[in-house]
C-alpha cells in the first residue's frame, strides 16, 4: 500500500491518494453512463408541466449543497476501511490478515458488475433513484450503528488471538459495496437533479465530497483517536485515550445516516422530467441484459482485449511499494496519525497534478506520457524501500525527528507526480478510443479494469510478505519462528524470534523486476496500440 493510499482510496491504509485516482476517474466515467436525456435538458420543468428557465447556479445551490452532503456520506465508510489496516497493524496483525481485509476495497473497482441492475430496476412512484439510495444509506447506517457496539470487541487482542480479521473483512466489505452502490444511485441522480446549464457541477460535489468524506472518515478520526496526538496538540491534561474512539465515531455517524436519510426519503421528490416530454429517457430502452451483452461485445474486441490484459497486468511491479510500505512504516514504529496527516499537504498537488498532466496527454499518443512515468515510478518504488530500512535507524525515544517527515512527505509528493502522470495518460486514452456511440459503458469498462488491475497485485503483495519472511528463535536452542505456534513456543522457552530476511524487501526486488520486464516487452505493446485505427476500437454490435 502506497504512502498515497495508507493515507486516505486503493484505493485505501497508505493505499489511495485522499482521492483515490482510479475510483475518482470510475466515478467521472460513470456520471458519462447514467447521463440521461430528461438529464440535459436545459431547462427546469416544474409539477405543473411549465418551463421554469435556470439562471445561473444560484437558483440550484439547494441541490448541489445535497449532492455534495451525499457524496461526504459516500466518503465516511471508505475514510473509515481505509483507517482499519493502521490500527490492526498497530496490533501486531499478520500480513496474511492484511491481505484478507484489503478485499474491502474491491467493491468499487467491481461495481460494475451490478450498475446496470441499480440503474434498470426502481419502484417509478418513489423514484428511479430513491429507490437504491434510501435502503442502501439505511442499511449503512444500521450497519455503523451494529459497529459501534462490535468494532472494539472484533479488535480486541486477547492472548494469542488477535483481531477478528474475518468478521472485520466480512462487516466492512458490505461497508463498502453499500457505499459504492450509494456512489451508483448518487451519480445518476446528479445528472437529474441539477439543470444542463449547471450539471457540470455534479463532478465537483463528486470530487470535493468524497474526498472531504474519506479526510473525515480517515484523516480526521484518526488523528482524534490518538491519545499521543490529542495529549500533544488539543489537550492541557494528558489522559489514556484519544478524545474519540472508533465506537463513538461509528455511532455518530450510523445516526447521520439515519436521520438524513429520513429527511431525504421524506422532503426530497426526484426531477421526473421524462414524464413531461415526449420522448422517454435513453437509458430506459436498454435491459440489463442488453448492458451486459453490450459489455462482452467490447471486451470480445481483439484491440480491447489485448488492452485489457495490459491494464490488468500493468502494476504488478508497483504492488509492494503501493501496497505494503505503509503498514511497515507502522510498523516501525512510525504513528499512524502522522502518516495520516501527510495527506493533507498533498491536496493542493493532487489538485494541480493532473491540470499540468493534461496538457502533455492531449494530443493523439497520451500513453507515451504513462510508458516514460513507468520506469520513474519502479524507481521511487525502490526509494521507499529504503525508507522502510532507514526508518528504524532515525527513531528517537520521543519518536520521529522533523526532518524524517519531511524526507516522507518529499517522496510522497515524487510519488505523486509519477503515479498521477500514468494516471491522467490512462484516463486519457480511454476518452480517445472509446466508441462515441456507447461511451459512458465502454469508458466505465475500461476504467474498472484498470482498478482491478491495482487491487489484486496489492492483495498478493500482502498476502506473500509472511510466507517471504524469514526468522529464527534466538535465547532457546532447538526452537524454530516457521509459525504463530512455533513462535509463541519459542516465547515461552524464552527466547526472541528474530527476523533474519523481511518478505518486503524481497517482494520490493521482485516486483521491481518484474515491472521492468514488463515495461521493456509490453510497455512498446501498449504504445503501438495508439496506432491502431479508430474502427478497431468501435463495436459492431448493433442493439
Amino acid at each position: 500500500m502506497e504512502l498515497s493510499e495508507s493515507v486516505t482510496h486503493k484505493n485505501g491504509r497508505l493505499r489511495k491518494p485522499v482521492v483515490s485516482s482510479s475510483d475518482m476517474g470510475e466515478r467521472e466515467s460513470k456520471l458519462e453512463v447514467e447521463c440521461d436525456e430528461e438529464a440535459l435538458l436545459p431547462n427546469s420543468v416544474r409539477a405543473d408541466g411549465q418551463v421554469k428557465a435556470c439562471h445561473g447556479i444560484k437558483g440550484e445551490l439547494g441541490n448541489v449543497a445535497l449532492l455534495l452532503f451525499l457524496y461526504v456520506l459516500q466518503g465516511i465508510p471508505l475514510g473509515l476501511a481505509g483507517s482499519i489496516p493502521l490500527i490492526m497493524q498497530s496490533k501486531n496483525v499478520s500480513y496474511k490478515d492484511q491481505a484478507y481485509f484489503s478485499f474491502v476495497f474491491w467493491p468499487f473497482s467491481l461495481k460494475l458488475l451490478w450498475a446496470p441492475l441499480v440503474d434498470s430496476l426502481y419502484l417509478r412512484r418513489f423514484g428511479r433513484r430513491k429507490s437504491w439510495l434510501v435502503p442502501t444509506q439505511y442499511l449503512l447506517g444500521l450497519f455503523m450503528l451494529y459497529l459501534s457496539v462490535t468494532v472494539d470487541a472484533m479488535l480486541q487482542t486477547d492472548g494469542q488471538s488477535g483481531p477478528d480479521v474475518i468478521t472485520l473483512t466480512a462487516v466492512f466489505f458490505m461497508l463498502a459495496f453499500l457505499a459504492a452502490t450509494q456512489d451508483i444511485a448518487v451519480d445518476g441522480w446528479a445528472l437529474t437533479m441539477l439543470s444542463r446549464e449547471n450539471v457540470g457541477y455534479a463532478s465537483t460535489c463528486n470530487s470535493v465530497g468524497q474526498t472531504a468524506g474519506y479526510f473525515l472518515g480517515n484523516v480526521l478520526f484518526l488523528a482524534l483517536e490518538s491519545a499521543d496526538f490529542c495529549n500533544k496538540y488539543l489537550r492541557f491534561e494528558p489522559q489514556e485515550r484519544g478524545i474519540v474512539t472508533l465506537s463513538d465515531f461509528l455511532y455518530l455517524w450510523g445516526i447521520v445516516f439515519m436521520v438524513s436519510t429520513t429527511l431525504v426519503a421524506v422532503l426530497k421528490k426526484e426531477n421526473n422530467r421524462h414524464h413531461h416530454t415526449k420522448k422517454k429517457p435513453k437509458e430506459e430502452t436498454q435491459s440489463v441484459m442488453e448492458t451486459y451483452k453490450l459489455l462482452v461485445s467490447i471486451i470480445k474486441m481483439p484491440t480491447v482485449f489485448t488492452f485489457c490484459v495490459l491494464l490488468l497486468t500493468a502494476k504488478i511491479g508497483f504492488s509492494a511499494a503501493d501496497a505494503v510500505t505503509g503498514l511497515k512504516l507502522v510498523e516501525a514504529g512510525v504513528p499512524k496519525e502522522q502518516l495520516a496527516l501527510l495527506a493533507v499537504p498533498m491536496v493542493p498537488l493532487q489538485i494541480l497534478l493532473p491540470l499540468v498532466i493534461s496538457k502533455y496527454t492531449a494530443g493523439p499518443r497520451p500513453l507515451d506520457v504513462f510508458y516514460k512515468a513507468f520506469p520513474f515510478r519502479l524507481l521511487i518504488g525502490l526509494g521507499y524501500t529504503l525508507l522502510v530500512w532507514w526508518t528504524p535507524s532515525v527513531r528517537q525515544e520521543e519518536g520521529f525527528p522533523v526532518y524524517y517527515y519531511a524526507v516522507v512527505l518529499l517522496s510522497y509528493a515524487v510519488h505523486q507526480v509519477a503515479l498521477y502522470s500514468m494516471y491522467v495518460a490512462c484516463m486519457a486514452f480511454h476518452a480517445k478510443v472509446s466508441d462515441p456511440v456507447i461511451g459512458g459503458t465502454y469508458m466505465t469498462l475500461l476504467n474498472t479494469v484498470t482498478n482491478l488491475g491495482g487491487n489484486w497485485p496489492s492483495t498478493l503483495a500482502l498476502w506473500l510478505v509472511d510466507p517471504l519472511t524469514f526468522k529464527e528463535c534466538q535465547g532457546a536452542p532447538g526452537q524454530t519462528c516457521g509459525s504463530v505456534e512455533e513462535a509463541g513456543l519459542c516465547v515461552r522457552e524464552g527466547g526472541t524470534c528474530v527476523t533474519t530476511l523481511d518478505g518486503y524487501y524481497v517482494e520490493s526486488v521482485v516486483c521491481v523486476l518484474i515491472g521492468l520486464c514488463w515495461w521493456m516487452f509490453f510497455g512498446k505493446r501498449m504504445k503501438r496500440l495508439q496506432a491502431e485505427s479508430p474502427s478497431a476500437w468501435h463495436c459492431r454490435v448493433v442493439k
